[in-house]
């Protein structure tokens, strides 16, 4: 019996009316599709991914329908607001408290605003999924707190109460702390999504997510019992490339296009140095986030080396084989040297030609293409993510399928309107 089911049976028992939420989420459970609106914002800070989706079923039967998706770009006052927060290891304790019910009202106001150009009334949505503004991720592996040795932690901000009372729908959100509850690292969460989604009965896969963090989820061929399903962090995404690009050309947000770097040639000297990282050859499934790969990881491997002066077009070419050097290492740990395999990218990193090419160049035997050739827009995948996530937590059960180093567990927490 589910949770739901309990309820209705204890209060139909009781003779009392059921709470209209409580009674809603049940419908909801008892319904062959919900539609949900998912949201993502990544470690770029970028802007908020809203995705509206029409979720037929649940578990292994699941299939999903892209209606809309937009990204809403944040302010260069939003941008600054999170910056006095993100991977910091010392904060103002009453910025941060105020942050998150701010952020969960900022994302509450986008979601409106999408929903307002789409035509589409907030009544007409059953669930939001939202997976908040990462501002601190502790893998136990990385962060120096004695106290806590051997612990994992991460903290996203976006106040799931503040969602659901501003807009009315039912919110699932904070997903990411049920996996670290469970013995999990709180990332990558895609497995569940991807596995549910993505899995083919005709090829083995690899969903690439290239946003701030690289990483991918690995998919063996449906049927093929030797292989288990699995994903990792693999190191920094765009999140190096970004932040240099800012602090050297503060008018720029990023690279677009990966020109600059495809301009630059490489520094042996220091990409060995910066592959030196203890993160690159620990063993999978491993997670992290800019609190390591952050600017002081550059300087001080330049101070070593003596690149300090180093012309920008090079820093970032570098900077480029460092991406494309971690996800081939990561992917040489679990299958092998020179894995032969389908790769379909997502994230950011799709739209920078430069780190496309290092990828092949670090692949050779590997196909490449984006998510798009499998229905999945790459921009817009980890939303459509979240949102199945959240179809999971109120309509399906914990997967019984075996997924190596992830949890079987329910991810979420629910808010309910006012």
């Amino acid at each position: 019996m589910t949770f739901f089911d309990f309820c209705a049976h204890t209060f139909t028992k009781a003779r009392k009316p059921l709470n209209p939420h409580v009674a809603r989420l049940y419908q909801l459970a008892q319904q062959p599709s919900r539609r949900v609106v998912g949201l993502m914002s990544g470690t770029s800070l970028d802007g908020l991914d809203v995705a509206l989706c029409c979720v037929h079923g649940h578990g292994t039967s699941t299939k999903l329908e892209l209606e809309q998706f937009t990204t809403v770009p944040y302010s260069d006052t939003v941008r600054h607001r999170i910056r006095q927060v993100f991977a910091q290891p010392q904060v103002s304790l009453e910025y941060l408290t105020l942050l998150h019910p701010w952020i969960g009202q900022l994302h509450a106001d986008m979601v409106l605003d999408c929903l307002r150009a789409w035509q589409v009334p907030p009544e007409a949505v059953d669930l939001l999924a939202s997976h908040g503004q990462t501002v601190f991720h502790a893998p136990h592996h990385q962060h120096q707190q004695p106290d806590f040795a051997g612990r994992s932690a991460t903290l996203q901000l976006g106040d799931g109460d503040q969602l659901a009372v501003r807009t009315g729908i039912i919110t699932v959100s904070d997903f990411r702390q049920k996996h670290v509850a469970a013995g999990g690292e709180g990332a990558p969460l895609a497995t569940y999504g991807d596995y549910l989604l993505l899995s083919s009965s005709t090829e083995a896969r690899v969903l690439l997510n290239l946003g701030g963090i690289a990483n991918f989820t690995f998919l063996p061929r449906l049927g093929d019992a030797s292989l288990l399903p699995f994903s990792t962090d693999a190191g920094p995404g765009n999140t190096l490339l970004d932040a240099t690009v800012r602090q050297r050309l503060p008018e720029l947000a990023y690279d677009e296009g990966g020109k600059l770097a495809a301009a630059g040639k490489v520094h042996a000297g220091l990409l060995a140095h910066l592959l030196n990282a203890s993160f690159f050859t620990a063993p999978v499934p491993k997670t992290t986030g800019p609190e390591l790969f952050s600017a002081a990881y550059v300087r001080q491997a330049q101070e070593r080396t003596q690149t300090q002066h180093l012309p920008l077009e090079d820093l970032l070419a570098t900077l480029t084989e460092v991406s494309a050097a971690g996800v081939a290492l990561a992917l040489e740990q679990t299958c092998g040297k020179q894995p032969a395999l389908a790769i379909y990218a997502s994230g950011g990193g799709v739209h920078n030609a430069a780190l496309l090419a290092a990828l092949q160049r670090r692949l050779p035997a590997c196909t490449f293409a984006t998510t798009s050739s499998l229905g999945v827009p790459p921009d817009a995948k980890e939303a459509i993510l979240f949102a199945l996530l959240a179809n999971e937590t109120v309509a399906g059960t914990p997967l019984a399928v075996p997924l190596a180093g992830i949890p079987a567990v329910l991810c979420g927490k629910i808010s309910l309107p006012a």
